[in-house]
C-alpha cells in the first residue's frame, strides 16, 4: 500500500511541476492589487461612537485596536480612516471628538499603551487625511479604563480651543486646534506618571464643556473633569475657563464617563474599577449648571444586586431630560439599558424588552448562546437630531435602533456594515473546499465559504475563544485538524479538533496523559497539530510529541523528534514529515508517517537555526511545504528566507535582500511580510524568492499589525493577510480580475 500512494504522489507532482517551473521562469514585476476585506462584521471591542452635533448623519466610531470609523450617510456603511496608517500604535485610539460647529473638522488622541507612541490627529476632511502631532503624554487606546471619556473635547464657543485629560499626566490645553499642547498646571490632578508595569492608570477620564457658559468667539467658563485614579476626590469643575478648580462632592467611587446636555446638566457614570472587566459596582448622578449633585442611579438596577456599573451614558440634545445609561460587568443578571425622560426620576430598563437579529452576522452566535444584550458595554449614543435612534458598543458588534420612543418591543441589529476590528492568529487556504479556513482571537474561527458574507459558527464540539493553529490535508483537503485555547469560564474537556467535512462538524481529540505525575497535556492549547497529505496521520507537538494514524483513536510517541517542536507535513506525500530541531540547529525528516524522524543534511542552512524556532503558541511556522510539489520546503530564520526542492537536502537562500518577518506560500509564488530599501509592507515573489514585488500600498498599511500571511494554492496571484485589529483581507492582482 505505501507504494501505491507513493505512486499517486508521483503522477501528481509530475502533473504540477510544469506549472512550477513556468512560474519560476518569469520575471518579477511590480503588481497592483486590490484589497478587500474578508467580511466578518465588526467583531471586536468599540470603546465609544460619538455623533457629530453639526450635521445629521455623521457619527465616528473608536475601537482599540483597529483604528477609527466614519458612517458615510451616502454609502451607507462605515468608512476606515486609518487604513494608511503605518504606525502601529495610533490603531489603539485613546479618544475622538468631531468639532461641533464644523462637519469637517475631527480630532483624535491615538496611542495604544503606555509604552508606545502616542499622537493628536487632526483632520479637516472627516477622516481622509491627517496631520500628525506626536505628543509628550502616553495613552492607552488598548489599556484597561478604555471605555472612559471622552477625554478629549472641542470648545464649541471658541472650537480651536481643545481640552485633554491624560491617563497619567493631568489635564491638557492646546489653544491652535491640537497643534501644540500645554500643561494646565492648576489642575489639581498632576498625574501618576507612566506605569513601571503593563498596569494603567484612569487618569482624567472624561472633559464635558459647557457651551451655555460663553457666546459664539468666546471661550465657555464652565468645565467639568471627571478622575479615575485613586483619591478623595473624583470630580472637578472650573468657572473660568480652567484657570482654576474646585473639587465637586459625589459618591466614592472612580468618575468614568460623562457628557453634558444643552441645559448644561452634567450626566456621570461612576465605577468601582476600570474595566472593562473586573467592576464590583457603580452610581449614576446628575449635577445642575451650579454644581448640585444628586444620586439618580436607576432603583431597578440596585434591586438586582447593584453589580458592575455605568460606561454607557448618553443625552438627547432635542429632548431635555432624557438620558440612557448602560451596564457592564453585571454578569449575574445581564447587562441591559435604562431610559428616564424625567431627569432620572423614573427609569426604564429596556433590556428586558429587547430582540436583536444577527441574520447578517450570524458569527456573534459563536459561543453557542442566542444574541444577548452583550458584553463590554460601554459606548452609548442618542442621535442628537433623532431621539429614537439610539446605539450602543459591545466587546463585539455595535447595536442600533430606531425604535427607543415606543413602548413595545425594541429590535436591535448590528450598525457593523464596513467595521471589520478582529484579531487574526492564523489561517490555511486548502487545496479543496472553502478558499479560507481562519483562527481568531476571542471569535474561535470560521470557515469562509464565501469571502464577501459573514460566517455561520461552526468551530464547536470543541469550542475554543482562541485557535491558535490549523492544517488540512492536502490530498484530502476536507480534513482540517486545530488547536486552540480557552479563556472564558466554561468546562474543557479537549483543546484540539478533527474535521472532515472541510471544518462543518468537529469531533474532540484526546491524548493521553504523559508525565510523571500524569497529565494531559493537549488540555492548554499551546501545542500545535499538523495532519499528512492525506488525512490519516495526525502529530500533535506535545512536551512528549505524540502520532496517531488512525483518526485519535490510538497515540504513541514520536521518535526523534523533540518536545514542543511542530512538525510539517509534506502536501503531497502521506508518509513524509519536516521538522526543524533548534537545539541541534537540524533539520528533521519522517518517511514513515511520522513514526519516527532523523536528520537530513540541509546544506547551505545556517549553523545556528535558534531563529527559526518562533515561540509561544500563536506564532506561525517558520517552516512550511509547499502545496503543489513534494520535498518542496520554504524555512524562515530570522529575518532570512531559504527554498529547497530536494526535500531538505540541499537549501538556497530566498531573500532577494528581503528581510523577512511573516511568509506564505501559494499557486506559482511566495508571498512575505519584510522590509526592502527601508519601506516595509507587503511582497510577492514568482521566482522562488530572488526578486520581489511589493503589493501593497501606502493607503493599504492598517496601521502595520500583520499576525499572518498566506497565498491560494487553487487561485495565481491571491493573497489572504491577517491583521492585529483590522481583520482579515484577500488580495488579487488587479489585472486578474
Amino acid at each position: 500500500m505505501p507504494g501505491k500512494r507513493l505512486g499517486i504522489v508521483a503522477i501528481i507532482a509530475m502533473m504540477m511541476a510544469p506549472l512550477a517551473v513556468q512560474g519560476a521562469a518569469r520575471s518579477q514585476d511590480a503588481v497592483r492589487y486590490r484589497w478587500t476585506n474578508v467580511k466578518v462584521g465588526a467583531g471586536g471591542y468599540a470603546p465609544n461612537i460619538v455623533f457629530s452635533p453639526a450635521e445629521r448623519g455623521l457619527a465616528y466610531l473608536r475601537t482599540d485596536m483597529g483604528g477609527a470609523y466614519r458612517w458615510d450617510g451616502k454609502e451607507r456603511r462605515w468608512l476606515p480612516l486609518q487604513d494608511g496608517n503605518a504606525t502601529p500604535s495610533y490603531m489603539g485610539i485613546e479618544s475622538i471628538a468631531p468639532d461641533p460647529r464644523n462637519p469637517d473638522i475631527v480630532y483624535m488622541a491615538a496611542g495604544m499603551n503606555a509604552r508606545a507612541p502616542a499622537a493628536m490627529l487632526r483632520s479637516a476632511d472627516r477622516g481622509r487625511t491627517w496631520r500628525t502631532t506626536p505628543v509628550p503624554f502616553a495613552m492607552g487606546g488598548n489599556e484597561d479604563g478604555r471605555g472612559f471619556g471622552e477625554r478629549l473635547a472641542v470648545d464649541p464657543n471658541r472650537t480651536r480651543r481643545l481640552f485633554f485629560g491624560s491617563r497619567h499626566d493631568g489635564l491638557w490645553r492646546s489653544d491652535d486646534a491640537g497643534a501644540t499642547w500645554v500643561k494646565l498646571a492648576s489642575f489639581p490632578v498632576a498625574g501618576l506618571g507612566r506605569p513601571v508595569s503593563r498596569k494603567t492608570h484612569g487618569g482624567v477620564a472624561f472633559v464635558a464643556i459647557d457651551a451655555n457658559s460663553g457666546s459664539a468667539g468666546a471661550p465657555s467658563r464652565r468645565i467639568w473633569a471627571g478622575v479615575a485614579d485613586p483619591g478623595a476626590e473624583h470630580l472637578y469643575r472650573s468657572d473660568d475657563g480652567g484657570e482654576t478648580w474646585a473639587a465637586v462632592p459625589g459618591p466614592s467611587l472612580l468618575a468614568a464617563k460623562g457628557v453634558i446636555d444643552r441645559r448644561g446638566v452634567l450626566w456621570v457614570g461612576y465605577a468601582s474599577g476600570l474595566g472593562p472587566s473586573g467592576i464590583k459596582t457603580g452610581a449614576v448622578w446628575r449635577y445642575d449648571p451650579s454644581g448640585r449633585g444628586l444620586d439618580v442611579t436607576p432603583p431597578g438596577w440596585r434591586d438586582t444586586g447593584a453589580e458592575g456599573a455605568f460606561l454607557g451614558v448618553a443625552v438627547s440634545p432635542m429632548l431635555p431630560g432624557t438620558v440612557a445609561v448602560s451596564t457592564v460587568d453585571r454578569y449575574r443578571h445581564g447587562d441591559s439599558l435604562w431610559v428616564s425622560r424625567d431627569d432620572g426620576g423614573s427609569w426604564n430598563d429596556v433590556g428586558a424588552r429587547s430582540r436583536r437579529d444577527v441574520s447578517q452576522t450570524p458569527f456573534l452566535l459563536h459561543e453557542g448562546k442566542g444574541a444577548d444584550f452583550g458584553h463590554w458595554i460601554s459606548g452609548l449614543a442618542i442621535d442628537p437630531f433623532d431621539p429614537g435612534h439610539v446605539v450602543y458598543t459591545t466587546g463585539a458588534t455595535v447595536y442600533a435602533t430606531h425604535g427607543l420612543r415606543g413602548t413595545g418591543t425594541i429590535d436591535w441589529v448590528p450598525w457593523t456594515r464596513g467595521i471589520e476590528q478582529t484579531a487574526i492568529i492564523t489561517l490555511v487556504s486548502p487545496t479543496g473546499g472553502a478558499p479560507l479556513i481562519s483562527g481568531f482571537g476571542d471569535l474561535a474561527g470560521f470557515v469562509h465559504e464565501d469571502l464577501d458574507r459573514s460566517p455561520r459558527p461552526t468551530f464547536v464540539d470543541p469550542y475554543m475563544s482562541n485557535t491558535n493553529a490549523i492544517d488540512y490535508a492536502g490530498l484530502a483537503p476536507n480534513v482540517i485538524v486545530r488547536s486552540g485555547s480557552l479563556y472564558l469560564d466554561r468546562p474543557r474537556h479537549a483543546s484540539m479538533g478533527r474535521s472532515e467535512d472541510g471544518g462543518r462538524t468537529w469531533t474532540e481529540i484526546v491524548l493521553p496523559p504523559m508525565g510523571n505525575p500524569p497529565r494531559r497535556e493537549d488540555l492548554n492549547g499551546d501545542w500545535p497539530i499538523s495532519v499528512s497529505a492525506d488525512g490519516k496521520t495526525m502529530v500533535v507537538a506535545t512536551p512528549v510529541p505524540q502520532v496517531s494514524q488512525d483518526g485519535g483513536r490510538h497515540w504513541s510517541v514520536v521518535r526523534g523528534l523533540p518536545g514542543g517542536v511542530r512538525a510539517v507535513a509534506d502536501k503531497l506525500d502521506p508518509l513524509v514529515f519536516y521538522a526543524v530541531d533548534v537545539a541541534r540547529g537540524k533539520l528533521l525528516v519522517s518517511r514513515d508517517a511520522a513514526i519516527s524522524f532523523a536528520p537530513v543534511t540541509g546544506r547551505n542552512l545556517p549553523a545556528d537555526l535558534a531563529p527559526a524556532g518562533r515561540q509561544g503558541r500563536e506564532a506561525q511556522s517558520s517552516l512550511l511545504a509547499a502545496p503543489d510539489r513534494t520535498g518542496t520546503l520554504w524555512l524562515q530564520a530570522g529575518t532570512r528566507l531559504f527554498y529547497s526542492a530536494d526535500g531538505g537536502t540541499t537549501f538556497a537562500a530566498a531573500g532577494g535582500g528581503l528581510e523577512v518577518e511573516l511568509f506564505g506560500l501559494g499557486r506559482n509564488g511566495v508571498f512575505a511580510v519584510g522590509t526592502r530599501g527601508g519601506v516595509r509592507g507587503v511582497w510577492r515573489s514568482i521566482d522562488r524568492g530572488r526578486t520581489w514585488g511589493r503589493i501593497d500600498d501606502d493607503a493599504h498599511r492598517w496601521g502595520g499589525r500583520y499576525r499572518v500571511v498566506s497565498g491560494d494554492p487553487r487561485r495565481e496571484g491571491r493573497v489572504y493577510l491577517g491583521t492585529d485589529g483590522r481583520g482579515m483581507f484577500y488580495g488579487d492582482p488587479v489585472e486578474a480580475r
